[in-house]
């Protein structure tokens, strides 16, 4: 390998965008570009060298990079530009307090980008900031995981429409106001794409796309330390293949690993991505970052390469779509999935620890684990947030940490048990209605299907399913960050149990809740004597709340013990008050007692209800029933007197 100090390296990057004939020079948008390779250059020069420099040729890649970077730049449309100076001058834009995110199957929504189109007018009324569409990008057919395997990031599913339908989409939603945010699986690709068809025909530069290798010698070696992911598709990591190879498959069968210890594999991944933000893409999920680096002799999971990788991209973005920014997706160890959200790596990140522990809290009445979890595991660096859901398009999984919960004499394993049991009602007095989903009798794990509102006990009849509904998204409103709503869960769609007659669908219980768009429900979300419209105006209500509290804007989020362990409470303190929330997860009315709230002055304000609250007499809360209260420190007398 050729020793190259930082500087030659340097040099001969910069040889090689002078020496391309196709890149314009002068003019105030190639200095633009310039500046930006002088700040963020060494940054990429310095991972490349981590993560490729025992290569000889690994200076010669990074050059092209950069010239890939460049044209990349050139391309990019004027108006998404101008939108990179307006973010670069506003960095913290997603952490405003009216910032709403929505997420939905284009097909299941709308029936293709079209019909999405024409629900823009409903965004407005829903104040929808952030649409995040799942994977509509090519797909085999019927066995694509929900879009997950993809055959091409260039070309829409043709059921859905077309890339230039796509690219009109998201200047229509940028001139209301919505970032358009979109799926980047960058794991895997489907064995139906362009790369894995070379491969499996045997070119030797695709093959290194991949993890292929000729017999079970090296697949054995992995599986000594690479978990089963889903052993009802395939058991082990490795799928042999007609031609009797094996390669790397985390997922499903028709999932290939990518092979990112091959530069080559990230230029091209890099490419994709620039693709996508010149179409007018703002945010990218990024799917199954823990996986993405493999060595020998681990669990191949959260190593330290994959944050390399990660601030890879990022450096790649902010040479050529400096507005474009990443949000994690690690349903890992809670300490995993933090290590993920950082400027530098993915600056938003699903928040699965809160949204377990939301169902957690819900099935047990008992707020401990969700109570300890914000005070440990909320607050994030500054330039970061967490997008707060209530459930998603995937399945529940109990992401606690089993030494959180021993803390409170919690065996995490049997605790699991007993929550899936609850979940798919196979639990005496249960309300909820869930499917499992990937139970394995072996291991005894197994996660949770199912709408918001089917869990919830609305398609069992409970009497208390509004509320429950309500209570959790207060919490994802409440707490800070982004709040991510799976459309129609905002007028309480029920499980779909018909996906189980549908073609490539049966055998995966998560399409219970991804139903179609339920068009009745829709029809009577302004009518508040209905379930589906008390729903609506809980959530409408909340929002526009959130909207007008700037303490509940950001991240920072500060514990408050309610000495009840049915009552969850925290603080979002401002410059002169202090947003105080408190949510009763109990069958019956609690207490929160004056004494617990002696620290705060009597004349509180809900702000949900605009109703003056008397803190002096103490509080009673009705079953699931919430309050978000305005209050002041209590002055120097009342804190004596206490």
């Amino acid at each position: 390998m050729e020793d190259m100090t930082g500087g030659q390296v340097r040099e001969r990057v910069l040889a090689a965008l002078e020496a391309d004939v196709e890149l314009g020079r002068g003019g105030t948008e190639w200095d633009a570009f310039g500046e930006r390779v002088d700040r963020h250059l060494p940054e990429l020069e310095r991972l490349f060298a981590a993560l490729y420099g025992s290569r000889e040729d690994w200076v010669e890649h990074l050059a092209a990079l950069v010239v890939e970077c460049a044209r990349s730049w050139q391309e990019r449309p004027a108006e998404l530009k101008e939108l990179d100076a307006r973010r670069e001058a506003e960095p913290d834009w997603f952490q405003a307090g009216r910032t709403l995110g929505g997420v939905c199957y284009v097909d299941r929504y709308a029936e293709n980008l079209a019909g999405l189109r024409d629900r823009i007018p409903y965004f407005r009324e829903l104040v929808l900031t952030y649409l995040h569409l799942m994977p509509l990008f090519l797909a085999p057919e019927p066995n694509s995981d929900g879009g997950y395997a993809v055959s091409s990031y260039r070309d829409v599913n043709p059921k859905l429409g077309t890339m230039d339908e796509l690219r009109e989409l998201a200047a229509e939603l940028r001139a209301n106001g919505i970032s358009l945010v979109v799926d980047f699986i960058f794991n895997h690709t489907s064995n139906e794409h362009e790369w894995a068809r070379k491969a499996a025909s045997g070119e030797p530069a695709f093959e290194d796309y991949y993890w292929i290798f000729p017999d079970r010698t090296m697949p054995d070696a992995y599986e000594q330390t690479v978990r089963e992911i889903f052993p009802d598709d395939h058991p082990g990591t490795f799928v042999q293949q007609p031609d009797g190879r094996w390669v790397w498959c985390t997922f499903h069968t028709f999932q290939w690993d990518l092979n990112y210890s091959n530069p080559a594999v990230f230029r091209a991944m890099a490419g994709e991505m620039l693709f996508l933000a010149n179409q007018g893409i703002e945010i990218l999920r990024m799917d199954a970052v823990a996986f993405i680096w493999k060595q020998l002799g681990t669990a191949c999971e959260s190593l330290p390469e994959a944050h390399d990788l990660l601030r890879g991209f990022n450096a790649v973005c902010r040479l050529a779509a400096p507005s474009l920014l990443f949000k994690s997706e690690a349903i890992v160890h809670p300490d995993e999935v933090v290590q993920y959200i950082d400027p530098a790596e993915c600056q938003i990140s699903y928040n699965p620890l809160e949204m377990a522990l939301g169902w957690e809290a819900l099935a047990t009445r008992d707020t401990r684990l969700l109570s300890q979890a914000l005070e440990r595991r909320h607050n994030l660096p500054d330039g970061t947030s967490w997008v707060n859901y209530v459930r998603s398009h995937d399945d529940i999984g109990w992401t606690f940490a089993d030494e959180d919960a021993a803390e409170f004499g919690i065996n995490g394993f049997d605790h699991r048990r007993f929550l899936n049991a609850f979940y798919v009602n196979r639990f005496p007095g249960s309300f909820a209605r869930g499917v499992a989903f990937q139970d394995n009798p072996r291991t005894g794990d197994c996660r949770i299907s199912g709408t918001t509102a089917s869990l919830c006990g609305l398609e069992g009849g409970s009497p208390e399913a509004v509320r429950r509904v309500l209570l959790l998204h207060s919490i994802a409103m409440s707490t800070g960050g982004i709040p991510l709503i799976y459309l129609g869960d905002e007028v309480g769609q029920l499980n779909d149990y018909g996906y189980a007659q549908e073609p490539g669908h049966e055998a995966d219980s998560r399409w219970v809740h991804r139903p179609h768009c339920p068009a009745e429900r829709y029809e009577h979300r302004g009518d508040p004597g209905t379930p589906e419209g008390a729903i609506f105006a809980g959530l409408a209500n909340m929002l526009a709340v959130r909207a007008q509290t700037p303490e509940l804007a950001g991240n920072r989020l500060i514990g408050f013990h309610t000495n009840n362990r049915h009552v969850l409470g925290y603080q979002r303190a401002g410059e002169d008050r202090t947003v105080v929330v408190l949510a009763n997860f109990a069958d019956d009315a609690q207490p929160v007692t004056a004494a617990t709230l002696s620290g705060f002055a009597g004349d509180a304000v809900d702000l949900l209800t605009g109703r003056a609250v008397a803190l002096g007499d103490g509080l009673a809360l009705a079953p699931h029933e919430f309050v978000w209260l305005a209050a002041r420190p209590a002055g120097p007398d009342a804190a004596a007197a206490s």
